[in-house]
Parts: structure tokens; C-alpha cells; sequence
């Protein structure tokens, strides 16, 4: 089996318990365990934080140690930290048990980063990533349907088999990435800082606008299904339409969208209309609440829905491109556990950012975020070019690039 189809089998595996753990986790935590909301929350935040910070040294290792054995040992320890789960009976022991788990999934990101970085050519990086990701949701919406059949129980022993086959899921997925070929590791060059990434200011300035832009991440989970049931007259089904919409949409059409990237130009090109297309999108939900009856609510929210996940689409396949195009090739792992740590800000910032401007602010606040989203996608292209610019410079090596001017 080629490399890809290993990749995408892998994804496929732990991404179907993941689903399942996603749709119940809360539910486990607060009904069976007895964990406040609150405290959930700021597990989560605690160990997303730390798993961004992990996410550079582990994406590290991959390159110095090798993608495939790293990446295989990151999922074995992932499906360990899904098991701890099963013996939380307190905060403390679930903060810890969330920092191991985020730890693991972000360096886990960086080091199957690394392995296709290693394994695919560069010209077909970004269409493989689409591949993946479409395999990535399929097993996502299996596991939600897997999870709804916990839910339906309700259960101790119904929730405790979803965490079960959570961790199995990512046991295969170790098994599978081991069948593939190894990667060259990265050569220690005397004088080369350990965290070159670090020093890489462009590459930063190139991240935080991708996190900027990834607050749409907790949209279509959290804001979207609060804004219609107390802003809107749409039915409360619509919430579950739009979430089927978003992920057969991305299961269908990422790979021929990503198809449309072909090298750094077309990425930035790419991710500037995401940022149009997501301020369309805001500007319709902010239109769904104009006191419209219930059908025509729906349609709107449902044409709203359809600009938000085709600029979600289009902002990956840019994105992906950006942070591949970018990076140096030996030090792909270090630089994706970099580049990774938008999507733990997205998740740590983005629920309060979000609440704040959608919910306080309403419509207004819908276009405030529409603008925003604008706006870093205009930027990305100047602070693509600035990259570029600091790579390419005679008297400095790429992986210790710095520039002394901001695009």
C-alpha cells in the first residue's frame, strides 16, 4: 500500500474514536464524574496550552529521531492518555490527564506532518493532506454516530467502551504508521540553534495570522447552535443540518479544492478570498436574526453554513501549502509542531473571543468577526512574501531566518 493510503488509513482509525469521544466526553465528565463545566473548561484550556507548547520539541524529535518511530510512539502514548480518562475521579486527575492527551495529539500532528513532509513529493503534499483530511472527517462522523449510540444509552458502561475504543483506535493507528517506510532524519549542523523554529520570526508572523483565522474552529461546535436557538426562529434541527452539511462538505470537496494550490503564489491567493468568503459567511448569520419566519431563517443559515465551510476548505488547502512551502525540509516536524500550535490557540481564545462578539454583540458582532477574518486573509500574502524574502537571503540559513522589518 502506497504511503498516502497508509497516512489516510491511519487517520481513518484514530479519527473514528475521536468522533465518538468528541460527542461524549462532556457529558461523561459532568454526569458520571460530576465535574463542574467550568472545570471542564479550564482542563481543556490548561491542556491545550501546554500541548501547544509540547508541540514544537516533539515535532523536534521526529526530525532528529525519525517521523515513522516517533510518530508510532506519540500514538501508542495518545491512546495511553485516552485510557487515563477511565480512572479520573477528581479535577486534578482530569487537568492532567487533559495536559497528557493534548500533549500527545499535538506532537503526534507534528511527527505525521513530518512523515508525509518525508514520504510525499512536494507538489502533491497539499492534495494528500486534503486526502487525509477527508478521510479525517469520514471517521469523525462514524465515531459521532458511534457516540450517539452511547448517548442514547447513557450509561456509565456505554460511555467508559466509547473511551475504550478511543484508545484502541489510536493503538491500530500506531500499528498501521509502523508499516511504513522510514524517514531520513535531519543532520545536526555545529552552531544550529536545537529550536531554529523559534528564531524564525516570518514563519511566526505566518502562524499567528493562520490562528487568527482558525477561530472559525468553535463556530460551527458552539457559537452557531447557541446563535439559533436564542437569536434566531429557525427549528433547532437546523443545528444538526448544519453540522452534516459542514462535514460531508469537507468529506466530498476538500481534495478538489486543494487541487486549486499549487505552489506558495496560489496558497496566499487562496487563503485572501477565505478570509472574503468567511466575512460573507458572518454577514449572512448576522442576517438570519432580522425577524425572517422559520424557513426563510433556515435557508439563510444554511447558505451561511455553505460560505463558511468553503472558506474553511480554502483556508487548509492554503494553509497546508504555507506551512510545507515554508519550513525547511529537514526540519518539517519541528516546524508543523510550530505551525500546529493556531489550532491550540483557536481552541483556547476562540469559545471566549467568539461568545463575546457573536452573542453579546449580535449582528454587529457577526461582522466584526467577518472583518477579522478579512483581514488576516489580506495579510497572509504580504507575510508569505516576507518569508520567502528571509529564506532566501545569501547571508542567513533558512532555518534561522529573521527579518528586521514587518511586511
Amino acid at each position: 500500500m502506497k504511503p498516502p493510503r497508509v497516512l489516510a488509513v491511519a487517520q481513518l482509525m484514530n479519527s473514528i474514536g475521536d468522533g465518538a469521544f468528541y460527542v461524549t466526553s462532556a457529558l461523561y465528565f459532568t454526569g458520571v464524574v460530576g465535574l463542574a463545566p467550568a472545570e471542564i473548561g479550564l482542563g481543556l484550556t490548561v491542556g491545550w496550552a501546554v500541548g501547544s507548547v509540547a508541540g514544537v520539541p516533539l515535532g523536534n524529535l521526529a526530525d532528529r529521531r525519525g517521523a515513522r518511530g516517533t510518530a508510532v510512539v506519540l500514538a501508542l502514548a495518545t491512546a495511553l492518555a485516552v485510557a487515563s480518562f477511565l480512572f479520573v475521579r477528581s479535577f486534578p486527575l482530569f487537568a492532567v490527564a487533559a495536559v497528557l492527551y493534548a500533549s500527545c495529539q499535538c506532537g503526534l500532528t507534528a511527527a505525521r506532518q513530518a512523515l508525509l513532509a518525508g514520504l510525499v513529493e512536494q507538489v502533491r503534499r497539499t492534495e494528500v493532506r486534503a486526502f487525509l483530511q477527508s478521510a479525517t472527517n469520514a471517521g469523525l462522523a462514524v465515531g459521532a454516530a458511534l457516540g450517539g449510540l452511547a448517548l442514547r444509552s447513557d450509561t456509565r458502561e456505554a460511555y467508559l467502551a466509547v473511551f475504550v475504543m478511543d484508545a484502541v483506535s489510536f493503538l491500530t493507528a500506531g500499528l498501521v504508521l509502523s508499516r511504513l517506510p522510514v524517514v531520513a532524519r535531519a543532520t545536526v549542523r555545529p552552531g544550529e540553534p536545537r529550536l531554529a523554529v523559534l528564531r524564525d520570526r516570518p514563519y511566526a508572523v505566518v502562524t499567528s495570522i493562520n490562528a487568527v483565522m482558525l477561530f472559525y474552529m468553535p463556530l460551527i461546535s458552539l457559537v452557531i447552535p447557541l446563535w439559533i436557538v436564542q437569536q434566531t426562529r429557525a427549528p433547532t434541527w437546523t443545528v444538526s443540518a448544519l453540522l452534516v452539511l459542514n462535514t460531508l462538505s469537507v468529506a466530498a470537496f476538500q481534495v478538489p479544492v486543494a487541487r486549486r494550490v499549487t505552489g506558495l503564489r496560489s496558497a496566499s491567493r487562496v487563503v485572501r478570498h477565505s478570509g472574503l468568503v468567511m466575512f460573507a459567511a458572518c454577514a449572512f448569520f448576522a442576517l438570519s436574526a432580522t425577524g425572517s419566519a422559520a424557513w426563510t431563517a433556515g435557508l439563510i443559515l444554511l447558505a451561511a453554513a455553505g460560505l463558511q465551510v468553503l472558506g474553511e476548505m480554502m483556508l487548509a488547502s492554503g494553509a497546508w501549502e504555507i506551512s510545507f512551502g515554508l519550513a525547511p525540509a529537514d526540519r518539517q516536524g519541528q516546524y508543523q509542531g510550530f505551525f500546529g500550535t493556531g489550532q491550540a490557540v483557536a481552541r483556547m481564545l476562540g469559545p471566549l473571543v467568539l461568545t463575546t462578539l457573536v452573542l453579546g454583540w449580535g449582528a454587529f458582532g457577526w461582522l466584526l468577526l467577518g472583518v477579522l477574518f478579512a483581514t488576516a486573509g489580506i495579510a497572509m500574502g504580504p507575510a508569505v512574501r516576507w518569508a520567502e524574502r528571509a529564506r532566501t537571503r545569501p547571508d542567513r540559513p533558512a532555518t534561522t531566518a529573521e527579518a528586521n522589518s514587518p511586511p
